[in-house]
Protein backbone atom coordinates (compact mmCIF):
# COMPACT_ATOMS: atom_id res chain seq x y z
CA UNK A 1 0.00 0.00 0.00
CA UNK A 2 1.56 3.58 -0.93
CA UNK A 3 1.37 6.35 1.77
CA UNK A 4 1.64 9.63 0.38
CA UNK A 5 3.88 12.21 1.76
CA UNK A 6 0.58 14.03 3.34
CA UNK A 7 -0.37 10.72 4.55
CA UNK A 8 2.32 10.28 6.95
CA UNK A 9 2.86 13.17 7.93
CA UNK A 10 -1.30 13.13 9.28
CA UNK A 11 -0.30 9.65 10.85
CA UNK A 12 2.75 11.24 12.31
CA UNK A 13 1.36 14.39 13.85
CA UNK A 14 1.05 13.37 17.32
CA UNK A 15 1.33 9.99 16.83
CA UNK A 16 -1.20 7.80 18.52
CA UNK A 17 -3.36 10.80 19.30
CA UNK A 18 -7.48 10.57 18.94
CA UNK A 19 -8.36 12.17 15.67
CA UNK A 20 -10.21 15.29 16.74
CA UNK A 21 -7.50 16.20 19.55
CA UNK A 22 -5.02 16.13 16.24
CA UNK A 23 -7.41 18.63 14.64
CA UNK A 24 -8.04 20.57 17.83
CA UNK A 25 -3.99 21.53 18.64
CA UNK A 26 -4.00 22.03 14.56
CA UNK A 27 -6.99 25.23 15.17
CA UNK A 28 -5.66 26.26 17.78
CA UNK A 29 -2.29 26.98 16.13
CA UNK A 30 -4.26 28.51 13.32
CA UNK A 31 -6.24 30.44 15.42
CA UNK A 32 -3.74 31.90 17.33
CA UNK A 33 -2.17 34.47 15.40
CA UNK A 34 -5.61 35.86 14.16
CA UNK A 35 -6.73 36.30 17.62
CA UNK A 36 -3.63 37.90 18.44
CA UNK A 37 -4.76 40.60 15.67
CA UNK A 38 -8.24 40.83 16.33
CA UNK A 39 -8.63 40.29 20.26
CA UNK A 40 -4.73 41.82 20.66
CA UNK A 41 -2.12 39.87 23.34
CA UNK A 42 -3.88 39.86 26.91
CA UNK A 43 -6.85 37.27 25.29
CA UNK A 44 -4.68 35.85 23.21
CA UNK A 45 -2.64 34.76 26.19
CA UNK A 46 -5.45 33.63 28.43
CA UNK A 47 -6.35 31.44 25.32
CA UNK A 48 -3.28 29.94 24.79
CA UNK A 49 -3.03 29.12 28.42
CA UNK A 50 -6.46 27.37 28.22
CA UNK A 51 -5.04 25.38 25.05
CA UNK A 52 -2.33 24.17 26.86
CA UNK A 53 -4.06 23.26 30.24
CA UNK A 54 -6.51 21.18 27.14
CA UNK A 55 -2.81 19.59 26.42
CA UNK A 56 -2.13 18.67 30.47
CA UNK A 57 -5.89 16.96 30.61
CA UNK A 58 -4.87 14.53 27.73
CA UNK A 59 -1.33 13.30 29.01
CA UNK A 60 -2.62 9.61 29.55
CA UNK A 61 -3.66 9.75 25.46
CA UNK A 62 -0.30 12.35 24.26
CA UNK A 63 2.41 13.18 26.46
CA UNK A 64 2.30 17.18 27.03
CA UNK A 65 5.13 17.78 26.04
CA UNK A 66 4.79 17.86 21.82
CA UNK A 67 1.48 19.84 22.10
CA UNK A 68 2.36 22.01 25.09
CA UNK A 69 5.72 22.63 23.51
CA UNK A 70 3.90 23.84 20.00
CA UNK A 71 1.52 26.17 21.46
CA UNK A 72 4.60 27.32 23.82
CA UNK A 73 7.03 27.80 20.77
CA UNK A 74 3.78 29.41 18.83
CA UNK A 75 3.77 32.58 22.23
CA UNK A 76 7.67 33.17 22.18
CA UNK A 77 7.24 33.62 17.60
CA UNK A 78 4.02 35.84 18.51
CA UNK A 79 6.08 37.88 20.74
CA UNK A 80 3.62 37.15 23.97
CA UNK A 81 6.78 36.24 25.95
CA UNK A 82 10.62 37.06 25.05
CA UNK A 83 13.55 34.82 24.83
CA UNK A 84 14.71 36.79 27.90
CA UNK A 85 11.80 36.22 29.58
CA UNK A 86 12.01 32.70 29.35
CA UNK A 87 15.57 32.36 30.15
CA UNK A 88 15.00 34.08 33.21
CA UNK A 89 12.09 31.32 34.30
CA UNK A 90 14.27 28.95 33.82
CA UNK A 91 17.12 30.44 35.67
CA UNK A 92 14.34 30.75 38.52
CA UNK A 93 13.06 27.35 38.45
CA UNK A 94 17.16 26.00 38.00
CA UNK A 95 16.59 24.27 41.60
CA UNK A 96 13.19 22.21 40.39
CA UNK A 97 15.08 21.19 37.28
CA UNK A 98 18.28 20.18 39.13
CA UNK A 99 16.17 18.27 41.72
CA UNK A 100 14.41 16.18 38.97
CA UNK A 101 17.32 15.30 37.53
CA UNK A 102 19.31 14.36 39.93
CA UNK A 103 17.05 13.63 43.10
CA UNK A 104 14.81 11.36 41.15
CA UNK A 105 17.09 9.87 39.94
CA UNK A 106 19.02 8.95 43.55
CA UNK A 107 15.78 7.55 44.90
CA UNK A 108 15.69 5.09 41.93
CA UNK A 109 19.15 3.71 43.48
CA UNK A 110 17.21 3.59 46.67
CA UNK A 111 14.34 1.49 45.53
CA UNK A 112 15.40 -2.03 46.66
CA UNK A 113 15.71 -0.93 50.33
CA UNK A 114 12.33 1.17 49.62
CA UNK A 115 10.40 -2.22 48.11
CA UNK A 116 11.72 -4.51 50.45
CA UNK A 117 10.41 -1.99 53.15
CA UNK A 118 7.03 -0.89 52.06
CA UNK A 119 6.60 -3.87 51.06
CA UNK A 120 6.86 -5.82 54.29
CA UNK A 121 4.65 -3.44 55.66
CA UNK A 122 1.81 -3.97 53.49
CA UNK A 123 2.32 -7.66 53.85
CA UNK A 124 1.76 -7.41 57.66
CA UNK A 125 -0.78 -4.55 57.93
CA UNK A 126 -4.12 -6.15 56.58
CA UNK A 127 -6.64 -2.80 57.23
CA UNK A 128 -6.42 -1.06 53.88
CA UNK A 129 -7.50 2.41 56.12
CA UNK A 130 -4.90 1.82 58.33
CA UNK A 131 -2.12 1.48 55.24
CA UNK A 132 -3.78 4.62 53.68
CA UNK A 133 -3.87 6.80 56.99
CA UNK A 134 0.09 5.77 56.36
CA UNK A 135 0.81 6.82 53.54
CA UNK A 136 -1.04 9.80 53.96
CA UNK A 137 1.14 10.58 57.19
CA UNK A 138 4.39 9.66 56.08
CA UNK A 139 3.81 11.58 52.89
CA UNK A 140 2.68 14.56 55.44
CA UNK A 141 6.10 14.18 57.86
CA UNK A 142 8.35 13.80 55.09
CA UNK A 143 7.06 16.66 53.31
CA UNK A 144 7.36 18.98 55.80
CA UNK A 145 11.21 18.79 55.81
CA UNK A 146 11.78 17.14 52.16
CA UNK A 147 10.59 18.43 49.25
CA UNK A 148 6.97 16.48 47.79
CA UNK A 149 8.54 16.16 44.22
CA UNK A 150 11.26 13.79 46.15
CA UNK A 151 8.35 12.28 48.45
CA UNK A 152 6.36 11.46 45.93
CA UNK A 153 9.39 9.71 44.09
CA UNK A 154 9.48 7.40 46.62
CA UNK A 155 6.36 6.61 46.59
CA UNK A 156 5.98 5.98 42.83
CA UNK A 157 8.98 3.54 42.98
CA UNK A 158 6.94 1.85 46.07
CA UNK A 159 4.39 1.89 43.66
CA UNK A 160 5.94 0.52 40.57
CA UNK A 161 7.45 -1.78 43.05
CA UNK A 162 4.42 -3.63 44.07
CA UNK A 163 2.82 -3.74 40.51
CA UNK A 164 5.90 -4.92 38.95
CA UNK A 165 6.17 -7.76 41.35
CA UNK A 166 2.22 -8.76 41.16
CA UNK A 167 2.01 -7.87 36.96
CA UNK A 168 5.35 -10.53 36.63
CA UNK A 169 3.29 -13.48 38.53
CA UNK A 170 0.22 -12.57 36.65
CA UNK A 171 1.41 -12.55 33.00
CA UNK A 172 3.23 -15.82 33.79
CA UNK A 173 0.04 -16.90 34.71
CA UNK A 174 -1.81 -15.92 31.87
CA UNK A 175 1.03 -16.82 29.80
CA UNK A 176 0.89 -20.50 30.30
CA UNK A 177 -3.05 -20.51 30.78
CA UNK A 178 -2.03 -19.88 26.58
CA UNK A 179 -0.36 -22.86 26.19
CA UNK A 180 -3.64 -25.01 26.59
CA UNK A 181 -7.36 -24.39 25.17
CA UNK A 182 -8.76 -25.51 28.72
CA UNK A 183 -12.33 -23.32 29.74
CA UNK A 184 -10.66 -23.43 33.30
CA UNK A 185 -7.84 -21.78 32.04
CA UNK A 186 -10.41 -18.70 30.46
CA UNK A 187 -11.72 -18.30 34.39
CA UNK A 188 -8.01 -18.23 35.52
CA UNK A 189 -7.65 -15.57 33.14
CA UNK A 190 -10.41 -13.31 34.31
CA UNK A 191 -9.95 -13.69 37.77
CA UNK A 192 -6.31 -12.84 37.37
CA UNK A 193 -7.76 -9.75 34.82
CA UNK A 194 -10.17 -8.79 37.90
CA UNK A 195 -7.66 -8.56 40.72
CA UNK A 196 -5.22 -6.63 38.96
CA UNK A 197 -7.85 -4.36 38.16
CA UNK A 198 -8.68 -4.32 41.83
CA UNK A 199 -5.13 -3.74 42.76
CA UNK A 200 -4.41 -0.89 39.92
CA UNK A 201 -7.46 0.63 41.72
CA UNK A 202 -5.70 -0.33 44.92
CA UNK A 203 -2.59 1.31 44.09
CA UNK A 204 -4.83 4.62 42.78
CA UNK A 205 -6.06 4.98 46.05
CA UNK A 206 -2.31 5.03 48.02
CA UNK A 207 -0.92 7.58 45.53
CA UNK A 208 -3.55 9.66 46.02
CA UNK A 209 -3.56 9.83 49.20
CA UNK A 210 0.15 10.21 49.47
CA UNK A 211 0.10 12.93 46.83
CA UNK A 212 -2.33 15.00 48.88
CA UNK A 213 -0.17 14.16 51.41
CA UNK A 214 2.73 16.18 50.26
CA UNK A 215 0.34 18.89 50.28
CA UNK A 216 -1.09 18.71 54.07
CA UNK A 217 2.74 18.82 55.35
CA UNK A 218 4.54 20.92 52.34
CA UNK A 219 2.51 23.97 53.89
CA UNK A 220 3.16 23.63 57.02
CA UNK A 221 6.79 24.53 57.31
CA UNK A 222 10.21 26.68 55.52
CA UNK A 223 11.50 23.68 53.45
CA UNK A 224 8.20 21.93 52.37
CA UNK A 225 7.73 23.73 49.00
CA UNK A 226 9.39 25.77 46.77
CA UNK A 227 7.82 28.89 47.25
CA UNK A 228 7.67 28.53 51.57
CA UNK A 229 11.19 29.46 50.94
CA UNK A 230 10.62 32.64 48.52
CA UNK A 231 7.55 33.83 50.81
CA UNK A 232 9.46 33.57 54.04
CA UNK A 233 12.54 35.10 52.16
CA UNK A 234 10.45 38.19 51.38
CA UNK A 235 8.98 38.24 55.10
CA UNK A 236 11.94 37.69 56.86
CA UNK A 237 10.86 34.72 58.89
CA UNK A 238 13.47 31.93 59.88
CA UNK A 239 12.53 28.21 59.93
CA UNK A 240 10.62 28.25 63.70
CA UNK A 241 8.67 31.87 63.00
CA UNK A 242 7.40 30.54 59.48
CA UNK A 243 5.82 27.60 61.31
CA UNK A 244 4.38 29.53 64.35
CA UNK A 245 3.00 32.26 61.10
CA UNK A 246 1.57 29.26 59.34
CA UNK A 247 0.00 26.93 62.36
CA UNK A 248 -3.71 29.02 62.65
CA UNK A 249 -4.29 27.85 59.52
CA UNK A 250 -1.96 24.53 58.75
CA UNK A 251 -3.30 23.09 62.15
CA UNK A 252 -6.74 22.85 61.54
CA UNK A 253 -6.19 21.90 58.03
CA UNK A 254 -4.03 18.88 58.89
CA UNK A 255 -6.73 17.58 60.82
CA UNK A 256 -8.90 18.13 58.17
CA UNK A 257 -7.12 16.46 55.77
CA UNK A 258 -6.05 13.32 57.75
CA UNK A 259 -9.27 12.80 58.70
CA UNK A 260 -10.60 13.51 55.34
CA UNK A 261 -8.16 9.92 54.64
CA UNK A 262 -10.15 7.73 57.15
CA UNK A 263 -13.64 9.18 56.19
CA UNK A 264 -13.71 8.35 52.09
CA UNK A 265 -11.64 5.00 53.00
CA UNK A 266 -14.43 4.32 55.44
CA UNK A 267 -17.44 5.36 53.41
CA UNK A 268 -15.33 4.57 50.03
CA UNK A 269 -16.32 7.75 48.39
CA UNK A 270 -14.69 9.31 45.23
CA UNK A 271 -13.09 5.79 44.31
CA UNK A 272 -11.93 5.26 47.48
CA UNK A 273 -11.78 1.89 49.59
CA UNK A 274 -10.24 -0.62 47.19
CA UNK A 275 -8.77 -4.13 48.97
CA UNK A 276 -5.93 -5.17 48.68
CA UNK A 277 -7.33 -8.73 46.10
CA UNK A 278 -6.64 -11.62 48.83
CA UNK A 279 -4.33 -13.21 45.03
CA UNK A 280 -2.32 -10.13 45.19
CA UNK A 281 -1.28 -10.19 48.98
CA UNK A 282 -0.87 -13.88 48.46
CA UNK A 283 1.96 -12.86 45.88
CA UNK A 284 3.42 -10.23 47.77
CA UNK A 285 3.56 -12.61 50.63
CA UNK A 286 5.52 -14.90 48.48
CA UNK A 287 7.62 -12.18 47.18
CA UNK A 288 8.48 -11.25 50.22
CA UNK A 289 9.00 -14.44 51.34
CA UNK A 290 11.15 -15.48 48.65
CA UNK A 291 13.34 -12.31 48.92
CA UNK A 292 14.13 -13.01 52.81
CA UNK A 293 14.98 -16.19 51.86
CA UNK A 294 17.50 -15.78 49.04
CA UNK A 295 18.63 -12.69 50.43
CA UNK A 296 22.66 -13.49 51.06
CA UNK A 297 25.75 -10.89 52.13
CA UNK A 298 25.38 -8.91 48.86
CA UNK A 299 21.56 -8.20 49.28
CA UNK A 300 21.82 -7.40 52.72
CA UNK A 301 24.98 -4.69 51.92
CA UNK A 302 23.16 -3.45 49.26
CA UNK A 303 19.95 -2.54 51.38
CA UNK A 304 21.87 -1.42 54.05
CA UNK A 305 24.37 0.72 52.29
CA UNK A 306 20.71 2.20 50.95
CA UNK A 307 19.15 2.72 54.30
CA UNK A 308 22.35 4.82 55.41
CA UNK A 309 22.18 6.90 52.07
CA UNK A 310 18.23 7.45 52.91
CA UNK A 311 19.30 8.47 56.51
CA UNK A 312 21.94 11.30 54.84
CA UNK A 313 19.23 12.18 52.12
CA UNK A 314 17.13 13.17 54.95
CA UNK A 315 19.63 14.57 57.06
CA UNK A 316 20.66 16.70 54.66
CA UNK A 317 17.50 18.31 53.21
CA UNK A 318 16.18 18.76 56.36
CA UNK A 319 19.39 20.98 57.24
CA UNK A 320 19.51 22.32 53.40
CA UNK A 321 23.13 22.11 53.46
CA UNK A 322 22.69 22.72 49.86
CA UNK A 323 20.14 22.87 47.01
CA UNK A 324 17.73 19.94 46.45
CA UNK A 325 19.44 19.02 43.21
CA UNK A 326 22.96 18.67 44.63
CA UNK A 327 21.85 16.91 47.30
CA UNK A 328 20.30 14.42 44.99
CA UNK A 329 23.58 14.35 42.93
CA UNK A 330 25.68 13.31 46.00
CA UNK A 331 23.00 10.84 46.76
CA UNK A 332 23.32 9.21 43.42
CA UNK A 333 27.72 8.99 43.94
CA UNK A 334 27.00 7.23 47.66
CA UNK A 335 24.21 5.21 46.87
CA UNK A 336 26.18 3.94 43.23
CA UNK A 337 29.83 3.95 44.43
CA UNK A 338 29.03 0.99 47.42
CA UNK A 339 26.55 -1.17 45.65
CA UNK A 340 28.91 -1.49 42.48
CA UNK A 341 26.71 0.34 39.64
CA UNK A 342 29.30 1.91 37.83
CA UNK A 343 28.15 0.88 34.41
CA UNK A 344 26.93 3.53 32.05
CA UNK A 345 23.87 1.64 30.65
CA UNK A 346 22.46 1.15 34.50
CA UNK A 347 23.51 4.77 35.60
CA UNK A 348 21.38 5.81 32.30
CA UNK A 349 18.07 3.72 33.10
CA UNK A 350 17.67 6.28 36.75
CA UNK A 351 17.47 9.50 34.65
CA UNK A 352 14.65 8.06 31.91
CA UNK A 353 11.75 8.39 34.25
CA UNK A 354 12.38 11.99 34.87
CA UNK A 355 13.85 13.74 32.16
CA UNK A 356 11.00 13.89 29.67
CA UNK A 357 8.92 15.51 33.09
CA UNK A 358 12.04 17.88 33.39
CA UNK A 359 11.84 18.80 29.33
CA UNK A 360 7.67 19.23 30.10
CA UNK A 361 8.61 21.34 33.43
CA UNK A 362 11.02 23.93 30.72
CA UNK A 363 8.33 24.06 28.25
CA UNK A 364 5.52 25.22 30.96
CA UNK A 365 8.53 28.14 32.08
CA UNK A 366 7.49 29.53 28.94
CA UNK A 367 3.62 29.89 29.16
CA UNK A 368 4.64 31.36 33.15
CA UNK A 369 7.08 33.45 31.04
CA UNK A 370 4.23 34.18 29.19
CA UNK A 371 1.33 34.89 32.04
CA UNK A 372 4.16 37.09 33.63
CA UNK A 373 5.08 39.60 30.66
CA UNK A 374 1.48 39.82 29.70
CA UNK A 375 0.25 40.41 33.54
CA UNK A 376 -2.39 38.08 33.26
CA UNK A 377 -2.55 37.87 36.97
CA UNK A 378 -2.18 41.80 37.79
CA UNK A 379 -6.37 42.70 37.94
CA UNK A 380 -6.50 40.04 40.60
CA UNK A 381 -3.77 41.86 42.44
CA UNK A 382 -5.39 45.12 42.15
CA UNK A 383 -8.94 44.05 43.14
CA UNK A 384 -7.79 42.47 46.36
CA UNK A 385 -5.51 45.49 47.22
CA UNK A 386 -8.37 47.53 46.88
CA UNK A 387 -10.48 45.74 49.16
CA UNK A 388 -10.66 46.80 53.57
CA UNK A 389 -8.13 44.87 55.67
CA UNK A 390 -10.67 42.97 57.01
CA UNK A 391 -11.73 41.37 53.77
CA UNK A 392 -8.19 41.69 52.26
CA UNK A 393 -7.11 37.85 53.69
CA UNK A 394 -9.78 35.87 52.57
CA UNK A 395 -9.48 37.27 49.14
CA UNK A 396 -5.84 36.90 48.71
CA UNK A 397 -6.30 33.23 49.60
CA UNK A 398 -8.84 32.65 47.29
CA UNK A 399 -7.64 34.78 44.38
CA UNK A 400 -3.79 32.96 44.80
CA UNK A 401 -5.55 29.55 45.16
CA UNK A 402 -7.89 30.02 42.27
CA UNK A 403 -4.82 31.11 39.99
CA UNK A 404 -2.71 28.03 41.11
CA UNK A 405 -5.21 25.53 40.15
CA UNK A 406 -4.88 26.74 36.50
CA UNK A 407 -0.97 28.02 37.09
CA UNK A 408 1.86 26.86 38.84
CA UNK A 409 1.60 27.83 42.61
CA UNK A 410 5.14 28.58 42.83
CA UNK A 411 4.48 31.69 40.13
CA UNK A 412 1.35 32.83 41.73
CA UNK A 413 3.49 33.05 45.38
CA UNK A 414 6.08 34.58 44.04
CA UNK A 415 4.23 37.62 41.58
CA UNK A 416 1.60 37.80 44.57
CA UNK A 417 4.54 37.85 47.90
CA UNK A 418 6.24 40.36 45.50
CA UNK A 419 3.18 42.46 44.82
CA UNK A 420 2.41 42.73 48.39
CA UNK A 421 6.48 43.53 50.22
CA UNK A 422 6.30 46.79 47.11
CA UNK A 423 2.55 47.94 48.76
CA UNK A 424 4.75 47.63 52.53
CA UNK A 425 7.49 49.67 51.12
CA UNK A 426 5.14 52.08 50.23
CA UNK A 427 3.61 52.37 53.09
CA UNK A 428 0.00 51.06 51.30
CA UNK A 429 -0.05 48.18 53.95
CA UNK A 430 0.76 47.68 57.76
CA UNK A 431 3.94 44.91 58.61
CA UNK A 432 0.49 43.17 60.48
CA UNK A 433 -1.03 43.42 57.48
CA UNK A 434 1.49 41.88 55.35
CA UNK A 435 2.12 38.92 57.30
CA UNK A 436 -1.86 37.99 57.27
CA UNK A 437 -1.67 38.44 53.23
CA UNK A 438 1.73 36.45 53.18
CA UNK A 439 -0.02 33.31 55.28
CA UNK A 440 -3.11 33.69 53.05
CA UNK A 441 -0.70 33.48 50.09
CA UNK A 442 1.32 30.47 50.96
CA UNK A 443 -1.65 28.69 52.17
CA UNK A 444 -4.05 29.53 48.95
CA UNK A 445 -1.43 28.66 46.61
CA UNK A 446 -0.63 25.04 48.57
CA UNK A 447 -4.18 23.97 49.33
CA UNK A 448 -6.44 25.18 46.51
CA UNK A 449 -4.07 24.15 44.13
CA UNK A 450 -4.68 20.26 44.51
CA UNK A 451 -7.67 21.10 42.93
CA UNK A 452 -6.08 20.24 39.20
CA UNK A 453 -2.72 18.50 38.42
CA UNK A 454 -1.44 22.04 36.99
CA UNK A 455 -0.92 23.66 40.30
CA UNK A 456 1.44 21.53 41.73
CA UNK A 457 4.39 20.18 40.12
CA UNK A 458 4.23 17.01 42.54
CA UNK A 459 0.71 16.51 41.49
CA UNK A 460 1.60 16.92 37.43
CA UNK A 461 5.05 14.44 37.99
CA UNK A 462 2.66 11.97 38.73
CA UNK A 463 0.18 12.50 36.28
CA UNK A 464 3.21 12.33 33.80
CA UNK A 465 5.16 9.49 35.33
CA UNK A 466 5.20 6.00 33.69
CA UNK A 467 3.25 4.86 36.82
CA UNK A 468 0.04 6.75 36.00
CA UNK A 469 -1.07 4.59 32.99
CA UNK A 470 -0.45 1.42 34.62
CA UNK A 471 -2.41 1.90 37.35
CA UNK A 472 -5.31 4.04 35.08
CA UNK A 473 -4.59 7.50 37.31
CA UNK A 474 -5.97 10.04 34.07
CA UNK A 475 -6.51 13.82 34.63
CA UNK A 476 -10.08 13.77 35.48
CA UNK A 477 -9.26 11.10 37.92
CA UNK A 478 -7.31 12.47 39.36
CA UNK A 479 -9.52 15.65 40.07
CA UNK A 480 -12.15 14.05 41.21
CA UNK A 481 -10.16 12.08 43.70
CA UNK A 482 -9.23 14.79 44.73
CA UNK A 483 -12.07 16.51 45.25
CA UNK A 484 -13.14 15.21 48.84
CA UNK A 485 -9.50 16.54 49.97
CA UNK A 486 -10.27 19.96 48.75
CA UNK A 487 -13.26 20.71 49.86
CA UNK A 488 -12.55 19.70 53.81
CA UNK A 489 -8.96 21.36 53.38
CA UNK A 490 -10.41 24.33 51.80
CA UNK A 491 -13.17 24.99 54.34
CA UNK A 492 -10.38 24.22 57.16
CA UNK A 493 -8.19 26.61 55.41
CA UNK A 494 -11.08 29.64 55.18
CA UNK A 495 -11.65 28.97 59.09
CA UNK A 496 -8.50 29.49 60.24
CA UNK A 497 -8.16 32.65 57.74
CA UNK A 498 -10.92 34.46 59.31
CA UNK A 499 -11.05 33.72 62.62
CA UNK A 500 -7.89 32.48 63.74
CA UNK A 501 -5.39 34.63 61.75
Amino acid sequence: MTVTFAQALQRNFLGHAPHWYKLLIIGCLVANPLLLVLAGPVVTSWAMLLEFIVTLTMALRCYPLQPGGLIALEAALLGLVTPAGIMQEIETGLPVILLLMFMVAGIYFLREMLVFTFTTLLVHIRSKTAVAFLFSVVGALLSAFLDALTVLAVMITVASGFYAVYHRVASGLSHRSHDHDFSADHGVMDTHRSDLDQFRAYLRNLMMHGAVGTTIGGVCTLVGEPQNLLIAKEAGWDFTRFALEMAPVTVPTVIAGLLTCVLVEKLRWFGYGERMPVAVREVLKAFDAEESSEMNAIHRQVIAVQAVVAVILIGALALHIAEVGVIGLMIIVLATAFTGVVEENRLGKAFEAALPFTALLVVFFVIVGMIHEQHLFRPFLHWVLALDARHQAIAMFGASGFLSTISDNVFVATIYISQIKDALVAGSLSREQFDVLAVAINTGTNILSIATPNGQAAFLFLLTSALAPLIRLSYFRMVWMAAPYLITMTSAAVFGVLYLL
